[in-house]
């Protein structure tokens, strides 16, 4: 099996890696980029880890975003790993509904769950699983806490299969369908057809007539850039789960802080 480690810039990613792979590691650079590529095997199992590079999406800006993307779209791993910064939610699930929208099984691991008291901050992840669909854990890569956990989860059958929730407004999900509908036996239909209503660059060659005309249909009846709007309505969805998993209470000030 292997596996993808995917998160944003300081969520803790290389600390998980190594919790989970020890020793077990190698490190090169990507085809074509000068961008550490680190692959390992998992603790106590055959399982390949690749930790992908710290990303903020799958959208073409940068070339980490580039190499993150490709490698998910070429080489299909069977698991994805999304790290998260469980103290800053909001930030962080924004990459995780791109995720969502691959076919691919996601395990979301919420890091830095040990500094979540001091912050007032509580998280209800059993709600948040069932909101988003998928398999949460709760860990601390600094500490080691749940990692076992998390390699018990992917030894066993019971990561939850993603299935892609509806985030967007009727408009923009019936051009989804019906784009995906005309992009044949290709995978990750759901991703590719969001990535075209956003006039991704990289996905020019799967543009037909038809398709072009669908998104142009959608672009006027928005009359707005359609990357700005999907990605507004990403996080009233964000906010939604939020709402529905996260307390926070005001927490005393400490001498430091003051």
């Amino acid at each position: 099996m292997r596996v993808a480690l995917v998160g944003n810039q300081n969520s803790g990613k290389t600390s998980l890696f190594n919790c989970l792979t020890g020793s077990n590691q190698k490190v090169g650079n990507w085809p074509g980029v000068t961008i550490d590529r680190k692959e390992g095997v998992i603790k106590g199992t055959e399982t390949i880890l690749v930790d992908l590079p710290g990303i903020y999406s799958l959208s073409p800006y940068t070339s980490e975003e580039e190499v993150s993307r490709k490698y998910i779209l070429e080489e299909n791993p069977d698991v994805i790993i999304n790290i998260v910064d469980a103290t800053s939610l909001e930030r962080s699930l924004y990459l995780t509904t791109q995720l969502l929208e691959l076919d691919c099984q996601v395990i979301l691991a919420l890091n830095m769950c040990d500094i979540l008291e001091k912050k007032g901050i509580s998280i209800d992840e059993k709600e948040l699983s069932k909101n988003l669909h998928m398999s949460v854990v709760k860990i601390s890569a600094l500490k080691n806490m749940g990692i076992q956990e998390l390699i018990n989860l992917l030894k066993s059958e019971e990561i939850l299969d993603n299935k892609h929730q509806k985030i967007y407004e009727d408009p923009i999900e019936k051009a989804i369908e019906k784009i995906s509908s005309q992009l044949n036996d290709l995978k990750h239909k759901r991703f590719i057809s969001v990535k075209l209503l956003e006039r991704d660059p990289l996905l020019k060659d799967k543009e037909t007539e038809n398709i072009r005309h669908d998104i142009t249909e959608c672009e006027q009846a928005y009359q707005l850039d359609m990357e700005q709007i999907i990605a507004n309505q990403r996080y009233l969805y964000i906010d939604k789960v939020k709402q529905t998993c996260l307390t926070k209470t005001p927490v005393p000030e400490s001498g430091t802080d003051k």
